[in-house]
């Protein structure tokens, strides 16, 4: 009796909770179109290990809204059950998924499209269905960790600066520099070496220009300079070992358009690359890189260590004082890692418009750049645009479904070369915000989605550029305090 009972009773809660999973939205109407929702989340392709896609609907007449994402199988979409789909209640129009449901979830779909389907329900009470929309869900992840600089978006305010860490799988955070800890001195971007967590430079400029290296569990503060260069490092890049890095020195300037379509503008006055061995305290020179006819910055190696990258401009434009015919292109040189030497021969792979910050896919196929129309600063040219280039086929992808009509740049990617992180200003045009692509076997970008916050509401109230954002495989092993305490050290310094 008591085994019938229980059986009832279980009976009884399977169908009330089959109930409660059942539409329930009477006489709603249909609409061709999509809902209001930030971030826009519609039909992209995200991977497996991402954390919650949470959102807005952006209509104050509203009382509730609910979505059901379901699993598609093949081509067709199967009714909505436990198994294959989750439904969420939203709260004061923010649609927020359960963690753990979301990746138990993103799990089942791995190599699948989810189907998104919106339901509101007015003031009134009248129900609308949206159009749907999908999500397809990679089987390739992303690296789980993402740096960035927190910067206010105002020339005025220079070193009010954070670098912060996030979990993307999740939404956990920590600081890893703090402008408040460091003499209130100016800071660059975090720079995990290979996507390794265990292999990082952070610059830092509160007594000159140095850099805090964290190699192998440890920290080093390095004074990269010497006699005859223009300033000390500026913008570096790991070699493949880890032994060097390659850097840039830039000695550059503010300036201020008269047109309100740009706002500021800062340029080389001078600029060279070098290397540093960072095992023997020594700085690498090269003719080919470093003399008074040319501006040369952003330097990076080649995944195989072969070839140091870097952009290359003359500095005519500088001396005849005329901005918008300083224009970058996109240049290699040789670079042997045993014997620490540069080769004789700089080959230009692109320059047909003003190219920054570029960045080698870690299979070595591809290199994603910025462009702008001039200069070297694409963070205030709304102009700017990320281009890919093939490098076996020389081809050029411009790129059109990850490109707005605003600042695109910053870019970073993925260990297994599946995805990319880039910079945009697409939403406001004054604040950057991280969003991820999926880059596909086949060579093809998909649309990108903006990084997932726990509550989407996070972007409008967070006056905050995220500026320069860096994929990582982990956590870096220490934290802003950490970087404070290295900085009571002495620095080393090269020859």
């Amino acid at each position: 009796m008591k085994y019938i009972k229980t059986l009832l009773s279980s009976a009884m809660a399977a169908m009330m909770l089959l109930a409660s999973c059942a539409p329930t939205h009477e006489n709603e109407e249909q609409v061709d179109h999509l809902p209001n929702m930030f971030p826009d989340y519609a039909d992209v392709t995200i991977p497996v290990n991402i954390a919650p896609l949470n959102f807005m609907v952006r209509d104050k007449n509203l009382n509730s809204i609910e979505v059901v994402a379901t699993i598609k199988q093949g081509t067709s979409t199967p009714e909505s059950t436990d198994e294959n789909s989750i439904r969420v209640a939203a709260k004061d129009n923010v649609v927020k998924f359960s963690l753990s449901e979301w990746k138990d979830f993103l799990q089942k779909a791995a190599g699948k499209k989810i189907n998104v389907q919106v339901y509101t329900r007015s003031n009134q009470g009248y129900w609308t269905a949206f159009k749907p929309f999908t999500w397809e869900v990679a089987n390739d992840s992303i690296d789980p960790y993402l740096s960035y600089q927190l910067i206010d978006p105002d020339y005025k305010v220079w070193n009010n600066i954070q670098i912060k860490e996030r979990c993307i799988e999740n939404f956990k955070e920590k600081v890893l520099a703090d402008h408040n800890l460091e003499k209130n001195s100016c800071m660059n971007c975090h720079i995990p070496g290979n996507q390794d967590p265990n292999l990082s430079m952070i610059y830092l400029a509160e007594d000159g220009r140095e850099a805090i290296l964290s190699r192998n569990g440890q920290m080093r503060r390095l004074n990269i300079q010497t006699t005859g260069m223009v300033t000390p490092a500026t913008y570096f890049a790991f070699s493949p070992s880890g032994k060097y890095i390659t850097f840039s020195t830039n000695d550059y300037e503010p300036a201020f358009h008269a047109s309100s379509s740009h706002r500021v503008e800062v340029f080389d006055k001078r600029s060279d690359v070098y290397v540093a061995d960072l095992d023997n305290n020594t700085i690498i020179s090269s003719s080919l890189t470093c003399n008074n006819s040319t501006l040369a910055t952003f330097p990076i190696f080649s995944p195989n260590g072969k070839y140091i990258y870097y952009c290359v401009a003359s500095n005519k434009a500088i001396k005849d004082d005329n901005i918008k015919e300083l224009k970058y292109a996109l240049v290699r040189i040789p670079f042997d890692e045993a014997s620490g030497r540069f080769g004789n021969k700089v080959d230009t792979l692109y320059n047909a418009r003003s190219v920054c910050h570029p960045k080698i896919s870690p299979n070595g196929r591809y290199c994603l750049f910025s462009v702008t129309d001039y200069g070297t600063c694409p963070a205030w040219h709304p102009e700017a645009d990320l281009y890919m280039l093939d490098l076996q086929t020389n081809q050029i992808d411009t790129l059109s479904i990850v490109n707005s009509p605003k600042s695109d740049t910053y870019h970073s990617w993925s260990h297994n070369s599946r995805w990319f992180v880039f910079g945009s200003k697409r939403d406001d045009g004054v604040y950057t915000k991280p969003y991820i692509c999926y880059f596909d076997r086949q060579g093809k970008a998909h649309k990108p989605f903006l990084l997932p916050q726990k509550d989407p509401a996070t972007y409008d109230f967070c006056l905050k550029c995220f500026n320069t954002p860096e994929l990582s495989r982990g956590t870096a092993p220490f934290d802003a305090y950490d970087l404070q305490n290295i900085q009571k050290k002495p620095s080393e310094s090269f020859r």
